[in-house]
């Protein structure tokens, strides 16, 4: 037997199995033995989904992580973390967190407001882009040592790690951003290939 004709796909085994169970299990044994008229009824219709709310922050702090998410990881060629949803992982994280973590974050997004006013007047949310991004890039130099940007600094870092893991958990950033497969094995191990380790 060819290794073809060994490997199993277990996604076609599956649904074959799936399309047969719904077959059988919409057969009427009264109705195949009396021949009788049989009705097909089209399925409801699938309910709309509700809008997301959040669990955590306002609006005016959902609005301002959706922008500071979007700064960290933009759409390129690939969607980026306002696509990915990094908002909503992020109001479902903090949700579930302690109330010292809930009010660090806060604080953070506070700090970025005040910034954002004593540099160009706005809060952060309001400031153009290129404001948004000079303000950000001096936080993530590594070269900010004043102690009053010390908050926004750790504030910056927290809010960067959980963009990096809400965007590369989600559909966009797992499947279509790093190429995941989803799970699968191998029926061998050939082990390496490269000449000079074979023996």
């Amino acid at each position: 037997m060819s290794d073809t004709d060994r490997s199993i796909d277990r996604r076609k085994a599956l649904k074959q199995l799936a399309v047969g169970g719904a077959v059988i299990a919409t057969i009427n044994p009264g109705d195949a033995l009396a021949g009788t008229h049989q009705h097909v009824h089209a399925p409801a219709p699938p309910a709309a989904a509700a809008a997301w709310k959040p669990l955590f922050f306002n609006a005016h702090q959902n609005e301002t992580v959706i922008i500071l998410s979007e700064l960290i990881i933009p759409a390129t060629d690939t969607p980026g973390a306002k696509a990915a949803k990094v908002n909503e992982f992020i109001d479902l994280m903090l949700s579930e967190e302690d109330p010292a973590v809930k009010r660090e974050f806060l604080r953070g997004l506070v700090w970025m407001d005040k910034k954002s006013h004593e540099l160009y007047g706005v809060n952060f949310k309001d400031a153009t882009p290129q404001q948004q991004t000079a303000l950000l890039v001096t936080l993530s130099s590594g070269k900010n040592t004043t102690l009053e940007d010390q908050l926004g600094v750790e504030f910056f870092n927290t809010i960067k790690s959980y963009t990096i893991n809400g965007y590369y958990t989600s559909e966009i950033g797992l499947i279509k951003e790093l190429g995941y497969k989803g799970n699968s094995y191998l029926d061998e191990f050939p082990g390496c290939t490269h000449a000079e380790h074979q023996e």
